[in-house]
């Protein structure tokens, strides 16, 4: 957190896990961090945020939205890689990555791993471009362990044997 205190303005934060590993709360108790602390942020889940993008590229004002995003410290993108994207939608992504780069925060959580972002950006050399931009000034955080949903399952469960919750949670975390 002291690094986000002292280089807010080109810090990125992106973090790697699995389904029910926290990550959304981790994003959340950021954004009320950083709100109580007077920062300007923006929640947003990337399908959403890339389907505005693209919106505002449709009726020509692409700019005006990237101004509009550029106006807040911290842009928090949740879910980056559960949708699987076209090329458009990878390149008003990128375009929003390249265009806060060194000048403004984002924090993204993604299910994949960065040697498997090339199903979000589609080509290698755009999705090397993006990671490269991310990782630069980046605190990267893998949240690990078992998922807090199928924890819970297999309490409630349990008493009751039920083998299929057993079954479906080690597929999970396979």
């Amino acid at each position: 957190m002291q690094r986000l205190r002292s280089g807010l303005n080109r810090h990125v934060a992106a973090g790697w896990s699995r389904p029910s590993h926290g990550a959304h709360d981790i994003k959340s108790g950021f954004r009320i961090l950083l709100v109580q602390r007077g920062y300007r942020v923006v929640f947003v889940a990337a399908f959403r945020l890339v389907q505005n993008l693209l919106a505002a590229k449709r009726e020509l004002k692409l700019d005006a939205e990237l101004r509009r995003l550029d106006a807040v410290d911290a842009l928090i993108v949740d879910d980056v890689g559960y949708i699987q994207q076209d090329r458009e939608e990878m390149e008003v992504l990128f375009t929003l990555l390249a265009e806060r780069y060194e000048r403004r925060s984002v924090l993204i959580s993604s299910n994949l791993v960065f040697s498997q972002w090339d199903r979000i950006f589609k080509d290698p050399m755009t999705t090397a471009c993006a990671i490269d931009r991310v990782v630069h000034h980046a605190t990267i955080l893998e949240l690990t362990g078992t998922s807090y949903r199928t924890d819970a399952a297999r309490k409630r469960n349990g008493a009751r044997g039920n083998g299929g919750v057993e079954k479906a949670a080690k597929e999970a975390e396979a």
